[in-house]
């Protein structure tokens, strides 16, 4: 049986894409692992296939000739694994990373290593660094009204980097051994098998942001827990991707914010919660006055949020 499957999704970052292969396949020489590699590439026409084909031929490809997104994307590998259909030839763990990472030495055996040491943990995620090495956040706890608050009206800088805003301290990501959280950020998400099995998959009305939040949600309530693992470091360059198209971006994650109250909110803070973003966006969006041909596409992204928000259910 194969160790771990390590699944890439990709679009438009050819050079950050072979990057974090090359890292990750360093560090699994020496990891003791059996695990394979898969790049869905989301029609990027930027020479990523060819690349990725040409400097790591073991590497199995599925490229696509639409922008699947990082939900559907991710769902295709792992249908293509054999998740969700009858195979038992299944992986122990599956991880998925992005392209924007930069793989340290042992970080990967120590992600296997958290997940399948004890059959409760479902989900482990590693400890986060930005590209200059200062500290980032890689888990939070599931957003409510209060990082709602944080984001859109004056609040100290004390709960913003605490638990008010779903941070956890520091501390604990200093230490050893891995502890409980909420949720572990998308960019470095290993998965035992069962709870995959357990669970399903990526739901796919989430197209990007969010997914990784609704599936964590789903983990703990089929009996898993989630750990973050402060011994595995992986650098995360953060949103190289997604970086290209700010407008699309805030559509489409507040989107993804508003179908994640309803799918998990008891109905009264989902509506509190749809007015609070309502709200905010409209100061988001009389911030941006007098628009330029540069914020405009920005401010009609904020008003589709306000209308979505507004809209009865």
């Amino acid at each position: 049986m194969l160790d771990l499957a390590v699944i890439i999704v990709s679009w438009k970052v050819r050079d950050l894409v072979v990057q974090a292969i090359r890292t990750l396949r360093d560090d699994l020489k020496t990891s003791g692992l059996t695990a394979e590699v898969w790049l869905v590439d989301n029609a990027s026409n930027d020479g990523t296939v060819e690349a990725v084909s040409a400097a790591f031929p073991e590497v199995k490809i599925i490229a696509s000739d639409e922008n699947l997104g990082f939900v559907r994307g991710n769902n295709a590998a792992l249908r293509a694994i054999g998740f969700g259909g009858a195979s038992v030839d299944l992986p122990k763990a599956v991880y998925l990373l992005n392209p924007d990472t930069i793989t340290t030495p042992g970080a990967t055996r120590a992600l296997f290593d958290a997940v399948m040491r004890d059959p409760q943990v479902g989900l482990v995620g590693a400890r986060l660094s930005y590209e200059d090495g200062s500290f980032q956040h890689g888990a939070f706890g599931f957003p409510g009204l209060r990082q709602l608050w944080v984001e859109f009206f004056p609040t100290p800088g004390r709960l913003i980097e605490g638990r008010f805003n779903g941070r956890y301290p520091r501390r604990l990501y200093e230490q050893s051994e891995p502890f409980p959280v909420d949720f572990v950020l998308g960019a470095t998400m290993m998965l035992r098998r069962e709870a995959v099995e357990r669970t399903g998959m990526f739901d796919e009305e989430f197209f990007m942001y969010c997914e990784e939040i609704d599936w964590a949600w789903r983990i703990h309530r089929a009996g898993f827990r989630v750990m973050s693992v402060p011994l595995a470091h992986v650098i995360h360059l953060a949103g190289k991707s997604t970086g290209q198209m700010r407008p699309q971006s805030a559509l489409h994650l507040w989107t993804s914010r508003l179908r994640l109250s309803k799918k998990h909110q008891p109905a009264w803070k989902n509506w509190l919660a749809r007015r609070l973003i309502a709200v905010g966006m409209r100061r988001k969006r009389r911030a941006l006055e007098p628009l330029t041909p540069e914020t405009a596409p920005l401010a009609e992204s904020y008003d589709q949020i306000v209308r979505l928000a507004a809209q009865k259910e």
